[in-house]
C-alpha cells in the first residue's frame, strides 16, 4: 500500500473542468480528487491512501475599480464561502494566495477605439503565492517522508525544482493528465508518473 498525498492547482483543474462543462464546486473537487487515487491494485504495492488533499487557490477578489471607458466604479464581491467548505471536508486542507487585480483587457483583438464600451473589457485577475505554496509543500513531503507518492495536478513548470528535490528525497512523483489538459513535456521529464485521471 502506497501512501499518497494529493496537491491539486485549483486555477487550473477550474479551467479544465469548466472547459469540460461541468459544474466546478468542493463536491466536484472532492470526486476530482478520489479519481486520482489507485483504490486497488495487482498486489497491495499497486493500491493507495490517501493521507491528505491539498487544494491551492485564490479566494475571489473583493474591490471596487473603475472601468476602463465610462470611469464608472464596478464593485466585485463574492464570499469565497465554498473554500471554506472544502477545507472543512474530511482529509483536505486549502491553501489560500492572493487574487491580484490587474486592470482591464480587450475581450477581442484588434479594438475599433471609437465604438469602445466597457463591455467591450473583462477584467484581468493574477494569482499570487499559489506557485510557492505547491512547491513548500512538495519539499517538505520529500524531507518529512511522510508519504511514498504525490500525485499533483499542475502545468505548471514552475514546480520542476520541486519535483526534483522530492525524488531527490525518495518520493514518487505522479503527475494527473486531465482531459482536454496539456502535460507539458518538460513536466514529463521530472516526475516518475504520468496518469490519466478521467473527469468524474
Amino acid at each position: 500500500m502506497k501512501k499518497v498525498a494529493i496537491l491539486m492547482d485549483g486555477g487550473y483543474t477550474r479551467v479544465i473542468v469548466r472547459k469540460a462543462g461541468k459544474t466546478y464546486n468542493p463536491d466536484y473537487i472532492e470526486r476530482l480528487a478520489q479519481a486520482a487515487v489507485i483504490s486497488q491494485g495487482m498486489n497491495a504495492f499497486d493500491a493507495e491512501e490517501v493521507l491528505r488533499v491539498l487544494y491551492y487557490d485564490c479566494p475571489p477578489f473583493n474591490g471596487k475599480v473603475k472601468l476602463p471607458v465610462s470611469g464608472e466604479f464596478k464593485e466585485f464581491k463574492d464570499s469565497g464561502a465554498w473554500l471554506d467548505d472544502l477545507a472543512e471536508r474530511n482529509l483536505f486542507a486549502v491553501r489560500r494566495g492572493i487574487l491580484k487585480f490587474r486592470g482591464f483587457v480587450p475581450k477581442t483583438v484588434p479594438v475599433a477605439p471609437a465604438t469602445l464600451k466597457d463591455a467591450d473589457f473583462k477584467p484581468d485577475f493574477e494569482q499570487k503565492g499559489v506557485d510557492m505554496r505547491i512547491g513548500l509543500d512538495i519539499a517538505t513531503y520529500g524531507d518529512a517522508r511522510t508519504v511514498d507518492r504525490l500525485i499533483v495536478f499542475t502545468a505548471d513548470t514552475d514546480c520542476i525544482p520541486a519535483f526534483k528535490h522530492a525524488r531527490k528525497c525518495g518520493l514518487q512523483v505522479v503527475l494527473a493528465d486531465l482531459p482536454g489538459g496539456s502535460v507539458i513535456g518538460e513536466l514529463r521529464q521530472h516526475v516518475d508518473f504520468v496518469r490519466s485521471v478521467t473527469l468524474p
